[in-house]
């Protein structure tokens, strides 16, 4: 695991604030009005798809990029026009920026020469940088002979050996292979922690958002949708984009035909009858969408009370090793897909099998 600094034990946790954040590139709107606050020493995702405003965002913070309109605070003080040398924060971009023309001590070494630091204080820190990293004992070597998990850990020694308050990071993962990223997952996060280091993660990689992060905040078009912690944003969204982006929904669209004692009897668009928790301010007629996760829908037996029930066909399945993945078909317009755990093989439905699928009425979210 990634080890602790003991000089960072103590150190000042730092705020920052975002307010009325907006860049434009010509008529480009790349981010609209945006508004954050990020806790002191929380690991705070911004997640969204290519183009939403989340590393325009990032590069902001770091000075890369100058807001059009707006105010960046650590703490109090108002960085927006500060030039980013003279920021203290720490980034590791995707392609990691290492010098290749220098050794992995004088990369490491960089910040701190031009911070002009006396060589034995040089020396020691960047021999307690490689040790968090577990990479001691690389100094002599140059990024040519690094692996791609390696040549990671040294770009983030890079930018935490000066000890700065705020780590910025910008799909840092993203050149590595599905195995090693998994684990340099886990990796960062336990740094993260032991560190106590404020620090703002970009991906558009959402199971990557979900393990690492304290809170997310999901980027769309230039905005945020949404901003809370894992399970909120996955159980709770606030939206359709935010529930079809995190992870895989269904959708069901229709409208209220009638109120009965255990909720909303509801009709859906291809003429599939489904009921939803009572909510205020909702009548006969109104419009609903709702969400509903595939792992919470379940083969069932006709008639079970308290579930939604409703007869498909098995169009498709999909064997994923510790899933089955099911494409439903319950008329010429819809289908849902179904998650089951496979315990084993023989248990799997077949194609063209027709089956009575359900949920819980309290397991679907009213977009």
């Amino acid at each position: 695991m990634l080890t602790m600094d003991e000089g960072n034990e103590g150190k000042d946790l730092i705020k920052v604030f975002l307010r009325n954040l907006t860049k434009r590139f010509g008529e480009v709107l790349a981010v609209d009005n945006v508004t954050l606050e990020v806790h002191a020493s929380e690991f705070l995702t911004l997640l969204g798809p290519s183009g939403s405003g989340k590393t325009t965002t990032l590069m902001m913070i770091a000075g890369f990029e100058t807001p059009t309109e707006g105010e960046i605070l650590i703490e109090e003080s108002d960085i927006s026009t500060i030039p980013p040398f003279k920021r203290n924060i720490g980034v590791v971009f995707q392609n990691y920026a290492l010098f290749p023309h220098m050794t992995v001590y004088e990369n490491i070494a960089f910040p701190l020469k031009m911070r002009k630091l006396a060589k034995l204080e040089v020396k020691k820190k960047v021999e307690r940088a490689l040790e968090k990293v577990r990479l001691p004992g690389f100094e002599k070597r140059y990024p040519k002979q690094l692996s791609g998990g390696q040549q990671q850990r040294i770009a983030l020694a890079r930018a935490l050996v000066f000890d700065p308050p705020l780590l910025l990071m910008d799909e840092p993962l993203g050149a590595l292979d599905k195995k090693l990223r998994e684990y340099m997952q886990i990796e960062i996060k336990h740094l993260q922690k032991d560190l106590k280091i404020t620090t703002i993660y970009v991906t558009h990689d959402q199971a990557e958002a979900l393990i690492m992060s304290d809170r997310i905040a999901v980027f769309n078009r230039g905005r945020i949708e949404q901003i809370g912690t894992s399970g909120e944003i996955y159980n709770s969204p606030a939206n359709k984009f935010v529930a079809d982006f995190i992870g895989e929904t269904n959708f069901l669209d229709g409208s209220i035909t009638r109120i009965e004692e255990t909720g909303f009897l509801c009709k859906s668009a291809g003429g599939a009858d489904f009921v939803i928790a009572k909510r205020n301010g909702m009548s006969i007629g109104e419009k609903v969408s709702v969400a509903i996760r595939p792992e919470k829908i379940s083969f069932l037996a006709e008639g079970m009370e308290g579930f939604n029930l409703l007869q498909g066909k098995v169009e498709e399945m999909i064997y994923v090793g510790d899933i089955w993945r099911y494409r439903i078909t319950l008329n010429e317009t819809e289908s849902l897909i179904v998650k089951q755990q496979a315990f084993s093989e023989n248990q799997a439905r077949k194609k063209g099998d027709n089956v009575v699928i359900g949920w819980a009425i309290s397991a679907a979210q009213i977009l």
